[in-house]
């Protein structure tokens, strides 16, 4: 299937999804996952009109923006995965949203680099709600004074949360950790600190974002669905 026709698909069931939960479908974005995947793959999807893409490793990030950028601009990039402190000056003003900042340490990189461009960055705080040791992520009980923390950052703006759940194939058994981010959003917005908000919710992937969206996700990150398998 072409990435014309996986676009669409994905489209259809996002739209469906929401009429379900009585959303507006503009209430919800598709972030296109490209990682591992070659900068001609995301230069097919903008030709097909999908302008959001997140990638996961720095590097890789860096290097195919470029080559995207020479051949068909106007992508928007999110960074989705795990991030050093040591790694934020690449992505520094090329990245609209960063969607896994899970410490003060690195919000306060992020507030030095951004700085430096007299930018505000947008973020999402990454929950664990799993208590996985294996993935990154602050535990439920920390998120407001990580927030509240990073909050007296002043280029740094927290927009939102996101979290990566633990894996099910049965994506009803996935749903009570959407469920629990949108309360523990829902909880923070009620707290009205300064320079946050909760706009933003970023969960559910190629298996399960209808889940999500039925739960409230404002952005979803679908990789295999759209490129195939990695």
């Amino acid at each position: 299937m072409a990435i014309a026709e996986r676009i669409a698909a994905v489209r259809s069931r996002m739209a469906e999804a929401c009429r379900r939960a009585g959303r507006d479908p503009a209430g919800v974005r598709l972030v296109a996952v490209s990682k591992t995947k070659p900068a001609q793959a995301v230069t097919e999807a903008l030709a097909c009109g999908q302008t959001l893409f997140g990638e996961n490793y720095v590097q890789e990030f860096v290097e195919k923006r470029e080559q995207v950028e020479q051949v068909a601009p106007g992508a928007e990039w999110h960074f989705i995965g795990a991030l050093q402190s040591n790694k934020v000056k690449y992505l520094a003003g090329k990245v609209t949203l960063i969607h896994s900042v899970d410490r003060l340490a690195l919000a306060e990189e992020i507030e030095r680099q951004w700085g430096k461009l007299g930018q505000t960055a947008d973020i999402l705080l990454e929950a664990n709600l799993g208590g996985e040791a294996s993935k990154a992520g602050v535990a439920a009980s920390s998120l407001e004074e990580l927030a509240r923390a990073v909050a007296r950052l002043p280029h740094v703006r927290v927009c939102g949360l996101m979290v990566l759940p633990p894996f099910f194939d049965d994506p009803e058994r996935v749903r009570p950790f959407f469920r629990e981010l949108r309360q523990l959003a829902e909880h923070l917005e009620s707290l009205k600190i300064p320079q946050v908000t909760m706009r933003e919710l970023s969960m559910g992937m190629s298996g399960d974002f209808e889940a999500a969206i039925e739960e409230g996700a404002t952005l979803v990150r679908v990789g295999t669905a759209l490129f195939g398998a990695r």
